[in-house]
């Protein structure tokens, strides 16, 4: 299983991805840095203007990354931009050598969540083959080699992260934990339920860690610029953008047919709702649940970071990988159900305006939604009492 999951990935190592232009701005950002442009304080329509402005390929990398991204500043945390970098020096001025770098530095994150998720599986006392339910689920082979999205290696760092706090190596997982933030910022998410696992002290300590970690990595890169372009751009995936939605998706259909709302408006307004509806539950799960041990924490955060993904007016593909990967260390699988039924959200790359099929999003989420009640039935003992009153009665 170890060697197809391999084989698989490498069945791309050349190809250029299909479902995603991300990689041009990758490659952008990397040659940027290696010029010594900071990429959060100018945006390739800027620079692209410039008399002076000279990078490797960049005409193919600004009419590559299309107008979205080519108007706003990056939104790629600053580990993310090391790895473009360092892809960029390696990859020798070439477009190909760059993505092939990026690509080797994908597929060993995988290997690497392999490895410590069989070790963290065995500790919370599952089958280790469990891990396999990762490793070879073909969105995760698609969307993070193919497609070229750093999840996976964001999850290297913070299924290692989680690792090491269950082996009570906590000091050496924090700094390794915000190595998963600098790559991603969904771990900031799990932060406050990390809270009763540790206690108050421990958590501070960790926090801390976590914030010097975070530091180190943002001082070539900071200044009152930086601080104002990031969080702008951050605030665009709230405010400005919307794919594959669920809940979204009604209010929107509500909020123009019934009140007339303003679609553009009515997604900023949703926009700001939601971080706070997040903290909302964030806070719930904190206080309300136990996250005493390993299997429960990392329960907490597949409820947490699931409430975010049926909130959110934007959900990739990719993001389910991360569901993914909580769910094998947990009894439940309805993200690996999930992970089948996202693939109706592709119709939208068929046609040049990216419009969405709606029908096909109601299939997608109900039957997600359907299989999530049963397992909250079927996990809590419910179905099991069904029927021996039935056979009973």
């Amino acid at each position: 299983m170890l060697i197809a999951g391999i084989l698989f990935r490498l069945v791309f190592i050349i190809a250029e991805p299909n479902l995603s232009q991300d990689f041009y701005r990758f490659i952008w950002d990397g040659e940027l840095i290696k010029n010594g442009i900071n990429p959060y304080l100018h945006t390739p329509n800027t620079l692209i203007e410039r008399p002076d402005f000279a990078i490797t390929n960049s005409q193919e990398l600004y009419n590559g990354m299309g107008a979205l991204s080519a108007r706003h500043y990056s939104n790629y945390p600053p580990l993310n931009q090391l790895i473009f970098t360092v892809s960029t020096y390696l990859g020798g001025g070439s477009v190909l050598g760059s993505l092939i770098i990026m690509r080797l530095s994908i597929i060993l994150a995988d290997i690497g969540i392999l490895y410590f998720g069989r070790k963290l599986l065995k500790i919370i006392g599952s089958s280790t083959h469990l891990a396999f339910w990762y490793f070879l689920n073909p969105l995760v082979v698609i969307e993070l080699t193919g497609n070229l999205h750093f999840e996976g290696v964001m999850l290297f760092f913070f299924v290692c992260s989680i690792y090491l706090i269950s082996i009570n190596k906590w000091k050496l997982a924090a700094p390794v934990y915000a190595m998963s933030i600098l790559l991603k910022l969904v771990p900031l998410l799990f932060l406050p339920l990390l809270l009763k696992y540790f206690g108050f002290k421990k958590s501070a300590i960790f926090y801390t860690l976590i914030g010097v970690t975070s530091l180190i990595f943002l001082l070539p890169f900071i200044s009152p610029e930086f601080l104002a372009n990031y969080s702008k751009t951050v605030g665009l995936w709230f405010s400005n953008f919307e794919f594959n939605a669920s809940i979204y998706n009604i209010v929107k259909k509500v909020g123009v047919h019934y009140f007339e709302a303003k679609p553009w408006e009515l997604v900023k307004s949703y926009g700001n709702l939601v971080p706070k509806l997040v903290i909302l539950v964030a806070l719930l799960l904190t206080f309300l649940r136990k996250n005493k041990n390993i299997k429960t924490l990392l329960g907490s955060m597949l409820i947490l970071l699931t409430s975010y993904y049926f909130l959110s007016s934007t959900v990739h593909p990719w993001y389910i990988i991360f569901l993914l990967t909580l769910t094998i260390f947990t009894n439940y699988r309805f993200p690996i159900v999930w992970s089948v039924l996202v693939i109706l959200s592709y119709y939208a790359y068929s046609n040049p305006e990216f419009k969405e099929n709606l029908w096909l999003l109601a299939i997608e989420y109900s039957l997600v939604l359907g299989y999530i009640i049963y397992e909250i039935f079927k996990n809590h003992n419910t179905l099991s009492l069904f029927r021996k009153k039935f056979t009973q009665k």
